[in-house]
């Protein structure tokens, strides 16, 4: 078969799905028309032309002698009778598929013990197709044993041409067939209704999922607009409140607190641009001719930082120990953030002449962050209760299996410490 011939067969394929589908709705609706029809098929395939010709042919012909069945002859009525007793129990095989083959066999029974051949004993294969396929498993052996001895029975009545083993051969063979294909469809009814019921479990844990993705990313936006818009607006405010004080005994003091008040806006308006592009990014599928996007800030950054604290009138003492500069990018902005809102809180709670001390500490596997100032503790507790603050530094360190630690020092003042550990260099996390 060709490609173009598997193509061509996807229509067709689809239709018949589709109908199959419609079917399928239409007997859920409506299971007794598809019973009835099964019946009046029966019927019309196999008890009319008993009806015409007087039942299954009794070998009185030119055959030899020894292939001659002797069958009862029955008037009309008495097969129209055995006919019904075969037929109308397949309209509740579904239903109660036991109840019907129990009264199939027990009608096949009664007629071959009368010594009848009838083309509707097919009704009995057919009534154990449907008890393998809708019946409790558990009923199988005993339908299974009345069967064989049903068998038996017109195996004992054909025996004056057929041998009764060979006989028998046959007709298990054929109740076997049934039984297999009963059992066959059952099983593949139960795994298409596992493979859906998995499907529809999928597409749960998929808009789940979902959901969990969009809550995280929400989380970060925010810890990273607290971060910036909360540190740059501290410092401007800072630089305002010493600007104005300043302006009328050292106007160079306010001019220069004015344009560190301007640095400190336009390096918070890129920060919230370079945020809202990676959202606009992430949210509409983002496009390769779109504006470059300035890389997040590291450790060289800190630096920078403390100047912005110094303009504000704390002191700052940084230092670092160990190698920075070889930490992934991922750990320098963590450290960055950590250490811009502990210096936020230094600025929003503590007096101007608070002096901080800042160090930074890379040994082999573990990375240490201590931020302590001098200034006063907030007498409301800690000083980021009212938003992420401290949230947002845990769960940055725990992002690297770290711990964040913060509260009032034995000398008035406040610290913070951060332990994080650092992946191997050149190793994925």
């Amino acid at each position: 078969m060709t490609t173009d011939d598997i193509s061509g067969m996807g229509p067709l394929v689809a239709r018949l799905s589709r109908g199959g589908q419609r079917l399928r709705q239409a007997d859920r609706t409506h299971p007794w028309v598809l019973d009835t029809a099964v019946v009046v098929l029966v019927f019309l395939m196999f008890c009319l032309p008993d009806l015409f010709h007087g039942g299954v042919d009794d070998g009185d012909g030119d055959g030899p002698r020894r292939f001659r069945i002797a069958f009862t002859e029955l008037p009309v009525a008495g097969m129209l009778a055995l006919q019904a007793g075969l037929v109308l129990p397949l309209l509740w095989r579904r239903r109660k598929p036991l109840v019907a083959f129990a009264a199939i066999t027990a009608v096949f029974v009664l007629q071959w013990s009368l010594g009848a051949a009838l083309r509707a004993d097919v009704a009995l294969f057919i009534a154990l197709y449907s008890l393998a396929l809708h019946g409790w498993l558990r009923q199988l052996p005993w339908a299974c044993a009345a069967m064989v001895g049903a068998m038996a029975l017109v195996a004992v009545r054909v025996s004056s041409a057929v041998s009764v083993w060979d006989a028998l051969f046959f007709l298990l063979s054929t109740a076997t067939a049934a039984l297999a294909l009963g059992l066959m469809v059952r099983i593949r009814r139960a795994q298409l209704a596992g493979l859906r019921d998995r499907a529809a479990r999928l597409e749960i844990e998929r808009d789940q999922r979902s959901r969990l993705a969009t809550a995280t990313e929400r989380t970060r936006v925010a810890r990273e607009m607290h971060d910036i818009v909360g540190h740059n607006l501290s410092v401007i405010i800072t630089l305002a409140d010493a600007g104005a004080y300043a302006s009328d005994i050292a106007p160079e003091r306010g001019k220069e607190a004015l344009r560190l008040i301007g640095d400190t806006g336009r390096q918070a308006l890129g920060e919230l641009r370079r945020v809202l592009g990676v959202l606009r990014e992430t949210t509409g599928g983002g496009s390769p001719g779109g504006p470059e996007l300035s890389p997040q800030p590291g450790v060289a950054d800190i630096e920078a930082l403390c100047a912005k604290v110094r303009a504000a009138g704390r002191e700052v003492v940084y230092s670092t120990s160990g190698d920075v500069d070889t930490l992934d990018s991922g750990v320098q902005l963590t450290v960055y953030r950590i250490v811009q809102e502990a210096l936020t809180n230094t600025l929003k709670h503590a007096d101007t002449d608070t002096r901080v001390h800042l160090a930074i500490l890379v040994e082999d596997s573990r990375l240490n962050i201590r931020v302590q100032d001098t200034g006063p503790a907030a007498p409301s507790g800690p000083p980021n209760d009212e938003g992420h603050g401290l949230v947002g530094m845990r769960e940055r360190a725990a992002l690297y299996g770290g711990t964040v630690s913060a509260g009032p020092t034995g000398g008035g003042g406040w610290s913070v410490e951060a332990v994080l550990d650092l992946p191997p260099q050149g190793g994925d996390r």
